[in-house]
């Protein structure tokens, strides 16, 4: 269970600083109710993390618990397939940065976030993480990682808890932030704001070469 909480904790720290859903955060943060708001997303964004990982966990421990060498097996050639995605995604998000004094694109959902209410705020929690498709590929990982482990319930139940708990810091820092700091935090989120915009790409290409890498080694190695 110890390898395969490493192997799933790498995947939570990608989530806790993949860019989007921060910039989202803090959209809804700095707008009206942005207190209320920020929380809504923030439980959007985990209860949808753990109710998918755990399906995945429960799916997943089913068939491993059938026996035989094949789900070894499977597992390492699933890892070694996201491991090719995830290089590619890498790749894509690296050619899509700003270059030079350019500057980045805005998606133009994030300019309607100012209107969302608490119900849709909390609505964008769910559709920015398990909707997005680096993080569900995140998740999708970190399960995988926790199911292989053909660990007891109760100690998968605990892993997947740490897992959420970790993989939600980057969203829930900024909520921490405006309610410690208040008025005071306008400007710092501005910035933080203005920050992940711009490297938001490389962020995440290098996030996704890394973790990429790592599974496809794993895959790899286990075939």
């Amino acid at each position: 269970m110890r390898q395969a909480i490493g192997e799933m904790l790498a995947m939570a720290v990608a989530m806790a600083v993949s860019p989007i859903p921060i910039i989202a955060v803090v959209l809804l943060l700095v707008g009206p109710n942005g207190k209320r708001k920020g929380v809504a997303y923030v439980i959007g964004s985990v209860t949808s993390t753990a109710i998918v990982g755990g399906i995945l966990i429960v799916v997943g421990a089913g068939a491993a618990s059938k026996g035989g060498g094949g789900p070894s097996t499977g597992v390492s050639a699933f890892k070694l397939v996201l491991g090719v995605v995830l290089l590619a995604l890498a790749a894509k998000q690296w050619r899509g940065r700003p270059l030079g004094d350019d500057d980045p694109v805005m998606p133009a959902w994030m300019g309607r976030l100012d209107g969302f209410g608490t119900a849709k705020a909390l609505a964008a929690g769910v559709v920015l993480n398990v909707f997005n498709p680096k993080n569900l590929l995140f998740i999708v990982a970190g399960a995988a990682a926790v199911a292989g482990a053909g660990a007891p319930g109760n100690q998968e139940a605990a892993a997947w808890a740490l897992f959420c708990a970790i993989a939600a810091i980057g969203v829930t820092t900024p909520v921490v932030i405006v309610y410690a700091t208040g008025d005071n935090s306008t400007e710092l989120l501005d910035r933080l704001k203005s920050w992940l915009v711009r490297y938001s790409g490389v962020i995440m290409a290098v996030v996704l070469l890394l973790i990429g890498a790592k599974l496809l080694g794993d895959g790899i190695a286990g075939l």
